[in-house]
Formats: structure tokens, C-alpha cells, sequence
């Protein structure tokens, strides 16, 4: 007989401080009334299951008409400081690091998407059978990357794990 290994549940008071040392992050990337709209979305995006601006404009509890609540939120999104660098790294740094301390050696994937007109470069974290989104970019051309666009997806995962062993996986691309 097989015996499964369920993970860890995290106790009720790392959810807390996980919650508490992300929203300290977030708090200070971000001014108040962008604070709160981004805990508004995720709120909808929990509520409604839909990523549509248009359907989250819709739903937003906020007193102006519906074409300046989607101007809002696509404002929002495309904020200079609104990007991997400044929010998501700092914040796989907290939600993660914590849970990885234990681990010796990491595994990258890096793999190029083409979707309709966007192609997509990425590199994640392969962590209990699931991929972690770590660093992306849009190439600004179609079909395979070269080694000098690898090299930037690549540097800063590397960047982010350096007190880690990584082994790096891709198919035949890479």
C-alpha cells in the first residue's frame, strides 16, 4: 500500500504573518487609494471568478460611473511601479522563502508560449509538483528566443535563489 504524503497546512499563525509581511510590502509599493483598490480586486477576483476589466468595472463598489471605474483599474495595472521587479520578486521573496528554507536544491523551467500575438517568455519555480511563476517578459518578435534573451529571463531567478543550488530545465529550445 501506497501511503500519500499530504504537505504541510500552514498553522494559523503563518498565515498571519505571511498576510501581515505581504501587505507590508504592498503598503509600501503602493499609495493608500492604490492599496485599496488592489485588496477591491482581489476581492472581486475571489467573488466573481472573472479576470474581465470590463466585468470587474462592472462590480466595483466605487461612486463614479462605470467607464471611470475601467479607466481606473487599466490605470492601476499599467503603474510604473506596478511590475516584477518591484512588486512580484519582493513578494515570491516573502511568500516563499519562508517555506524554502529547508530546501537545498531548486529547479527552474523556462519555456516560450506563443498566445494569439503575444509571445511569452518565462521561467517558474517547479515546487511540489506545481510551477511558480518566478520572472516573465514579452518577446517583440515570433518564434524561438536566442541565448541573449535566455540569459535575462534566467538572471534574475537566479538573482532572487543565489543562496540555493539550481538546476535549469527547458526542451529543446534551451
Amino acid at each position: 500500500m501506497v501511503k500519500k504524503t499530504r504537505s504541510r497546512k500552514l498553522k494559523k499563525t503563518e498565515k498571519k504573518m505571511l498576510i501581515e509581511s505581504s501587505q507590508k510590502l504592498l503598503e509600501k509599493s503602493l499609495s493608500k487609494s492604490q492599496f485599496l483598490l488592489l485588496q477591491l480586486l482581489i476581492w472581486l477576483l475571489q467573488v466573481h471568478k472573472q479576470v474581465r476589466i470590463e466585468r470587474l468595472a462592472a462590480c466595483l463598489p466605487l461612486p463614479i460611473l462605470f467607464e471611470s471605474r475601467r479607466r481606473k483599474i487599466q490605470k492601476f495595472l499599467v503603474l510604473k511601479h506596478f511590475n516584477i521587479e518591484e512588486i512580484w520578486m519582493p513578494f515570491i521573496k516573502v511568500m516563499l522563502f519562508p517555506a524554502l528554507e529547508k530546501e537545498r536544491k531548486l529547479i527552474l523551467a523556462i519555456d516560450r508560449t506563443q498566445w494569439k500575438e503575444n509571445n511569452i517568455f518565462m521561467s517558474s519555480l517547479i515546487w511540489k509538483k506545481r510551477a511558480i511563476p518566478i520572472y516573465w517578459q514579452s518577446l517583440a518578435k515570433k518564434g524561438a528566443s536566442n541565448w541573449s534573451e535566455q540569459k535575462a529571463l534566467i538572471s534574475p531567478a537566479i538573482k532572487l535563489f543565489k543562496d540555493f543550488s539550481i538546476v535549469i530545465i527547458g526542451d529543446r529550445e534551451f
